[in-house]
């Protein structure tokens, strides 16, 4: 028991820093309430589980290729700059009322898992952190059960915070108006294009290890 509630703190520390993904989760809960700001968070997750399947089946060794790092750099930069893009060109139409049914469920939570799934850092988050569970799990030779147990209880982690991240949106939500919804939309949009150039940043410097 000890162990998981380890492996779900370590889900949870995982979660908090504050990154492209927490700013649109965010952004999603002052806009349009809790359940969106959830099952975008939901959505992301799903972008987790999916790269633990990867790095379990072995294709850590794929995706640690220059070639695919640089890749996987300059998709992410451009999902996260043109969903910076849009978000502040849209900051001052959408309002709180209206927001409630601009966007549906599937498409909140498809786009949570296309902004995770394309963000490098979820990628070489678990690359490193799921590979060490891994490689421990099988030195203390605990089987797949033991894998699988590990694996829920960091997922699990992630979920929580996402909860989190939702009430706390709904929670902002009630008390702000037209002026402070499109701020926080700039400033959401602004956090995510700063992302996005350091992800281009980090592409470039792949390309041109001797520039930068």
């Amino acid at each position: 028991m000890t162990v998981f509630l380890s492996y779900l703190l370590l889900g949870l520390s995982l979660s908090a820093p504050i990154g492209p993904i927490n700013a649109a989760q965010l952004d999603k809960g002052i806009k349009h309430g809790f359940w969106h700001s959830w099952m975008f968070g939901i959505g992301a997750a799903f972008a987790d589980v999916f790269y633990m399947v990867l790095v379990y089946l072995g294709v850590v060794h794929f995706l640690n290729t220059p070639f695919m790092q640089t890749f996987l750099w300059l998709f992410g930069a451009f999902v996260l700059i043109y969903s910076g893009f849009e978000s502040i060109m849209n900051a001052g139409k959408v309002t709180i009322s209206q927001a409630r049914n601009e966007d549906s469920i599937p498409k909140t939570m498809f786009a949570g898992f296309v902004l995770s799934v394309s963000n490098p850092m979820t990628i070489l988050f678990w690359l490193g952190i799921y590979g060490s569970i891994l490689v421990k799990t099988a030195a203390d030779d605990d089987g797949t059960g033991h894998i699988l147990l590990y694996s829920f209880a960091v997922i699990a982690g992630v979920l929580i915070w996402d909860f989190i991240m939702a009430t706390l949106g709904s929670i902002f939500r009630k008390y702000l108006n037209q002026k402070a919804l499109s701020t926080i939309s700039i400033l959401s949009g602004l956090s995510l294009m700063i992302f996005g150039i350091y992800f281009a940043l980090r592409a470039l410097a792949l390309l041109y290890p001797l520039v930068f």
